[in-house]
């Protein structure tokens, strides 16, 4: 192995990327549960299935409110950041960082095509195609990023509030309304535009917030603590509208789309609210919690597809899907928790890297790499 493809080492680790990636790892099943136990249309509308009981609703109308993209958008912000770490380490090393990064990502292609075979609901092939964006754009302001991320956010926020009025309830299909029905191409439209612009405007906050040593951790507490209190300030009372508007329109297809517009413009802040309190979390004294956390973090890609593995086996083929409420669907969340901080650490003081990570690397570099320590 070169030394330019050699792995870094413990004490060139930000643990606040770690820290911030574990909990948005964990937090991301929770999002993603639901679809693997539930018909498609559940995810979207609570009324659709999996809501049979008071203890029900209210894990769901919590998730809708605390969880629901925010995870996802902590997540994005997370690779965006990622993408910076790995070409600025890779330039440092005298490596062709760009052409290295765009390798690295076609093969995060690859293994998102696989993964989607198995389940629609993959983010790792949406990342790839959006890293061409960010390594174009990762060397320039940390205001020029935040305000291009904050455009994609606006234009998913738009598009959703556009196509509402053009379809009927009819055209929703298995987004909302009829898990047997395609959705029509208008609403299939509104989806991607949403999907792929919430991504992209994250990750390019994400590499902002790098830029401006935020996410790092290296502000002082204070600044977290402000900045914890004014995005949960704006962030919370959104979130809250977007469930308020369904809840008050009975999960009406009608508002289907555009109650989605307030829970999309809430997603940003809440995830920065999210990240300066992990980052307090972080400054504060270790811990074995903070050491096992970060271990999920460093082991994310492989913690995120064996959240798939375990939730399509148990909750799709053993169960069976729309056989569990919210709640139930929960202790199978907790269950998988428990698995996956108690396996990381261990498998990392053994190895040097989660093996998804390991294979990743092996392709990436074409070179066999060491797995043990």
């Amino acid at each position: 192995m070169t030394d330019t493809a050699a792995p870094i080492t413990r004490s060139e680790r930000i643990t606040n990327l770690d820290t911030v990636r574990g909990i948005a790892t964990l937090g991301i099943l929770i999002m993603n549960a639901v679809s693997f136990g539930l018909p498609q249309p559940a995810y979207f509308n609570l009324d659709y299935a999996g809501s049979n009981t008071t203890l029900d609703w209210i894990v769901g109308v919590l998730g809708e409110v605390l969880i629901d993209q925010k995870t996802m958008a902590m997540f994005s912000m997370l690779f965006g950041a990622g993408i910076v770490v790995f070409a600025d380490r890779a330039a440092a090393k005298g490596r062709r960082a760009n052409w290295l990064s765009l390798w690295r990502n076609t093969l995060l292609l690859v293994i998102g095509l696989i993964h989607a075979a198995f389940w629609f609901g993959d983010v790792l092939m949406l990342y790839a195609i959006c890293s061409p964006v960010l390594l174009l754009l990762r060397t320039r302001s940390a205001r020029t990023l935040f305000i291009t991320g904050g455009v994609c956010i606006a234009i998913s926020a738009l598009t959703m509030a556009a196509i509402q009025g053009e379809i009927e309830a009819g055209d929703l299909g298995d987004y909302w309304t009829n898990e047997n029905v395609e959705q029509s191409e208008d609403v299939q439209f509104a989806f991607i535009v949403d999907f792929g612009m919430r991504a992209l405007g994250a990750m390019l906050i994400g590499v902002g917030l790098f830029r401006a040593e935020i996410i790092q951790g290296r502000r002082p507490a204070e600044f977290y603590r402000r900045l914890a209190t004014w995005s949960l300030g704006v962030g919370l009372p959104l979130s809250i509208l977007g469930v308020a508007v369904h809840l008050a329109n009975d999960w009406s297809p009608d508002v289907a789309l555009i109650g989605a517009v307030p829970n999309i413009l809430a997603t940003v802040p809440m995830a920065l609210g999210y990240i300066a309190l992990i980052t307090l979390w972080n400054q504060r004294g270790e811990t074995r919690l903070h050491e096992r956390v970060r271990a999920v973090g460093r082991m994310a890609l492989t913690n995120y597809l064996t959240q798939t593995i375990m939730g399509l086996v148990v909750l799709g083929a053993v169960i069976g899907v729309g056989e569990l409420g919210r709640a139930e669907i929960f202790v199978f969340i907790l269950a998988v928790w428990a698995v996956q901080l108690a396996w990381s650490e261990p498998w990392l003081e053994r190895f040097r890297f989660g093996p998804f990570e390991w294979l990743w690397r092996v392709a990436t570099y074409r070179k066999l790499q060491p797995i043990r320590r």
